[in-house]
């Protein structure tokens, strides 16, 4: 290789880090500033709190169900030209999400986003595993992590800001000229690259949209018709024989949009389920946290954002940092560590809400959760793209993507059931009693994620499959 190709070459794996870790800044950034937004969407379309779930449920709940299908599609037709398609995608929605009249119209363009977003997280982590050898994969994957923790950090602030200065269609608005020009970007700066070809599984996609739709519904209604409701229950048990069914007919077809044998993979099954443990409380206390602090202790919508830099400025910090620490160390430690950190946050913040509280009370909870935030999400990655050969980096990218949305989502519909209570929005003291309960909940899952971080591969153990499968990439390269 000349220097002139080997210049070349790196000059593509940068465009490759800056493009894909452009699309998951624009969709961490998206959720961050709605959920700082959702005080001022409950006033301006006098929303129910179920209205202001699925703003956060329908770009969830679609980014989840589509994960799997549309990564299917990045490998069939390029990544790079259905990463472009995603971009524009994200754009268009995010125009009809700022020119909605109503709730309604808002919660359909946030499925539009979702969709978009269902490119852009597994095919930006399959652009990065492309680009970049294995042993250098776990920095490349901690930048990408950095982005994100970048959009995590301003999301806050700049909704408030928008929130304040402008109108809250502006943090809508911003999307639509970045996402044009970085598909442009993209269609003329990365090389296309293309998967295993491999049929779509319709029966598979209707079967995984149709049960977590279901299961996604029943759990929002609890918070207002209770459990013993009888639409809530045959939501949930006709989700749950869905779930089995798509499963059946997963296991017996050739060509599966989900590949359960990827499950019987130590690494892979644990870091997916820990993707899964780390969302769920994760978005459920994003549901809640900037109404806290909005609500409960008084916060405008700007201050809220500037106080809530405590919880996600830090993993910005973090997230760079870990990336190569893991591929030193293992990814266990920080898996484990970084969801015990969570737990302790959010454990700490539930048993000091009290009326009457200042912010400085719960800075050094935040502060903790946040660092676990940082901990988890590039090692987390890194997991799961590192657990997979080349030839399967796409699917595993998608399937434990797919967990972590449907965590997201479940997230947000239990904690949202726990903290529900008449006269929420009525009082501080109501609303902030309602939230302790809903954060133990948070509390709880991360310390679940924790356990079940503990079933990855010890480092040693999974040292010498990793570097049997570096050589044979960098046999096949030569």
């Amino acid at each position: 290789m000349t220097s002139a190709e080997a210049g070349a070459g790196e000059l593509r794996k940068r465009w490759t880090l800056v493009l894909a870790s452009l699309g998951v800044f624009m969709a961490a950034l998206d959720t961050l500033v709605v959920t700082t937004a959702l005080n001022d969407l409950r006033l301006t379309f006098d929303a129910s709190l179920s209205e202001l779930e699925w703003t956060i449920n329908a770009y969830v709940l679609t980014f989840a169900c589509a994960l799997l299908s549309l990564s299917a599609l990045a490998d069939r037709f390029g990544r790079r030209k259905v990463y472009a398609a995603g971009l524009v995608l994200f754009a268009a929605a995010s125009a009809v999400a700022a020119l909605s009249p109503t709730i309604g119209v808002l919660i359909a363009a946030r499925a539009g986003q979702g969709l978009a977003c269902a490119i852009l997280m597994p095919v930006s982590l399959t652009l990065i595993s492309d680009a970049f050898p294995v042993e250098k994969r776990g920095a490349a994957i901690g930048m990408w992590g950095a982005f994100s923790g970048l959009a995590v950090a301003i999301g806050p602030v700049f909704g408030g800001v928008v929130v304040t200065g402008l109108d809250w269609s502006w943090i809508f608005w911003v999307n639509v000229p970045i996402g044009l020009v970085a598909a442009v970007l993209t269609l003329t700066r990365l090389p296309e690259t293309y998967g295993p070809h491999q049929p779509l599984d319709l029966y598979g996609l209707v079967l995984a949209s149709a049960s977590a739709f279901l299961l996604a519904w029943g759990l929002v209604r609890v918070g207002s018709h209770g459990w013993a409701d009888t639409q809530v229950v045959v939501s949930l048990v006709a989700g749950v024989m869905l779930m089995a069914v798509f499963l059946l007919v997963e296991g017996r077809r050739r060509a599966p949009m989900v590949r359960l044998s990827l499950f019987r993979n130590k690494a892979f099954n644990a870091a997916s389920w820990v993707n899964f443990f780390m969302y769920a409380p994760l978005f459920g206390a994003l549901f809640l946290m900037a109404q806290f602090l909005q609500i409960g202790l008084g916060d405008s919508p700007l201050m809220a954002g500037f106080h809530l830099l405590a919880w996600t400025g830090i993993s910005m910090f973090i997230a760079p940092v870990v990336g190569p620490l893991a591929d030193k160390y293992g990814n266990r430690l920080f898996m484990v560590l970084g969801m015990a950190f969570q737990a302790i946050g959010f454990g700490w913040v539930a048993a000091v809400a009290e009326p009457g509280i200042g912010f400085l009370a719960v800075l050094g909870p935040l502060l903790v959760a946040g660092i676990g935030i940082g901990i988890v999400f590039p090692t987390v990655a890194n997991g799961v793209m590192t657990s997979v050969g080349p030839e399967l980096t796409g699917i595993a990218s998608g399937t434990s993507a797919t967990l972590r949305e449907l965590g997201g989502v479940f997230g947000v519909a239990l904690t949202a059931s726990v903290f529900a209570h008449p006269g929420n929005y009525t009082s501080s003291s109501i609303f902030i009693n309602s939230f302790s309960d809903a954060l133990w909940l948070c509390a709880a899952f991360s310390a679940a994620g924790a356990i079940v971080g503990l079933a990855y591969p010890s480092h040693s153990a999974f040292k010498s499959e990793y570097q049997a499968r570096l050589l044979q990439e960098q046999s096949a390269a030569s």
